[in-house]
């Protein structure tokens, strides 16, 4: 490990400026729309409803997109993307890595595929960013280090 502290387990990473704007933004453009259509004149129940639906649409898209995290616990660590969600144990995550110009965290896996972890970006915080993939960076070479094994009687 160099120097990097590990977190107590279990932690949730997550891009927390980026969720807020995302969130306060799908909130505001439903309330938005959805005021829009239902306060337009002339317009039918059928139209109106097609507002709130289609502002209940955008603000899924960016619910979805608030979504992603990575949660590291002691058997394990869980990547919520998107749309998708992977549970791995330690072993699995040979690297994290987070290199200059990355969008988000990749994981490289013993399975010799790389793993998008979208729950650490540096897009607003980067600092942050930096920090959480350090943190678990050290938790997966603490937990995937070969253990010593007991000496049999």
């Amino acid at each position: 490990m160099s120097g990097t502290e590990l977190p107590a387990l279990p932690v949730t990473f997550r891009p927390g400026r980026t969720r807020a704007v995302l969130l306060t933004a799908g909130v505001a453009l439903f309330v938005v729309v959805s005021l829009i259509g239902l306060l337009l004149n002339g317009l039918g129940p059928g139209e109106r409803i097609s507002f709130v639906f289609t502002a209940a649409l955008l603000a899924g898209v960016l619910f979805l997109l608030a979504r992603p995290k990575v949660v590291a616990d002691g058997t394990g660590v869980t990547v919520v993307n998107i749309v998708h969600r992977r549970r791995l144990e330690w072993a699995e995550i040979l690297q994290v890595n987070l290199r200059s110009g990355d969008p988000w965290v990749f994981l490289d896996l013993s399975d010799g595929t790389s793993l998008p972890a979208l729950g650490i970006q540096p897009g607003i915080a980067r600092q942050r960013a930096v920090a959480d993939a350090r943190a678990l960076r050290a938790l997966a070479e603490a937990h995937s280090a070969p253990e010593a094994e007991a000496p049999r009687d």
